[in-house]
């Protein structure tokens, strides 16, 4: 299940977020915009985004860092890190969805562009939210053919928010000493948020089909004679 492997591998790096930020030393701004960048688009989903931002916020005053210094690395990385993953995808997305690839499967695919043309470009924010999904969001919409223009107005949009958000949220939390002590119980908190999206939607994706499946069992019966 998705949602399995997202929380799996989530759980094994997010908590690492803290160390990561220290281990940069007087590059911590420049390792913070390079790990946005990657996970934002160049199909690479399991880094601690999220919790880089949260991190790097509660932690701001012992990494020699301010807030606004994240905001103003943060967001453009995580803009350049969507546009390389949506030019990623309209020059060889079709080409890289395969049938038998363990991710990126042709399905997935047509999935993605059933859900721009529902949700329009609240998708490419919405998906902002969600670990792993982040990464592929801009290479499906380029895939999917998504105007260009479009899509830049939407993924600075969704880009912004996520950075403002994250950011915000460890500045508020940052002001507990519970969890400035309990970093990792705080990473692991994120994670499971992070995930509910995909949770509810498998949920419901499963629920939809066993009723399919009961409906079709009923309609299959033996007429009366």
């Amino acid at each position: 299940m998705i949602g399995t492997h997202v929380v799996a591998a989530s759980a094994g790096l997010l908590p690492d977020a803290a160390s990561i930020l220290h281990a940069f030393g007087p590059w911590v701004l420049a390792g913070i915009a390079v790990l946005i960048f990657i996970e934002s688009g160049v199909l690479f989903p399991f880094l601690p985004g999220d919790s880089l931002l949260v991190t790097a916020a509660v932690l701001a005053g012992p990494l020699g860092i301010q807030p606004w210094q994240v905001l103003l690395v943060g967001i453009p990385a995580a803009i350049l890190g969507d546009q390389t993953g949506y030019w990623l995808g309209r020059r060889f997305g079709r080409r890289m969805f395969r049938e038998g690839a363990r991710v990126l499967r042709p399905e997935r695919l047509h999935d993605a562009e059933r859900f721009f043309a529902r949700y329009g470009g609240g998708s490419l924010v919405l998906g902002r939210f969600v670990p792993i999904v982040r990464t592929y969001v801009p290479v499906a919409a380029g895939t999917a053919h998504m105007s260009y223009r479009r899509f830049l107005v939407w993924n600075t949009a969704g880009a912004t928010l996520w950075v403002v958000g994250m950011t915000v949220i460890g500045l508020v939390l940052g002001g507990i000493p519970f969890i400035v002590d309990n970093i990792d119980v705080l990473m692991i908190v994120i994670v499971l948020i992070s995930v509910l999206p995909v949770v509810f939607a498998l949920t419901r994706k499963w629920v939809a089909s066993r009723r399919e499946k009961k409906d079709a069992s009923g309609g299959a019966a033996s007429p009366e004679v």
